[in-house]
């Protein structure tokens, strides 16, 4: 079948058998894994230690925010890539030149803010 449906149908086909692939994967590893239950196997821990105190346990904000700046500037790195490709290419140069600093500007703005306010202090 060729065409607009074609297109369409070779889609479906190839989904289908990722599907089945992905099933197929999941069986052969349960059916090949080893399995032997143990009251030790079913303890909880964490970082191979025995958990002591309660359930409740209080993280500190700033690595939430060393976290979240690193993806901005991630996100920023990704935006840079194409921008350089297309900076490149004739006719695109000037504005797509006052495009990325306008952009970089406004994240370093943002960088300065954090580090004004001492967010960026580790200790």
């Amino acid at each position: 079948m060729s065409g607009y449906l074609g297109s369409y149908l070779t889609l479906g086909i190839v989904l289908l058998l990722a599907a089945v692939l992905f099933g197929a994967a999941f069986v052969v590893n349960r059916t090949l894994r080893p399995h032997r239950p143990n009251p030790g196997k079913l303890t909880t821990y964490e970082s191979g230690v025995d958990p002591v105190g309660g359930d409740w346990a209080q993280a500190e904000i700033r690595y939430y925010v060393y976290a979240y700046l690193y993806v901005l500037f991630a996100v920023e790195s990704v935006f840079l890539f194409p921008w350089a490709v297309v900076f490149a290419r004739p006719g695109f140069g000037r504005s797509t030149l006052i495009e990325m600093v306008v952009f970089v500007a406004v994240l370093l703005l943002g960088l300065l803010y954090a580090a004004r306010k001492g967010v960026l202090r580790w200790t």
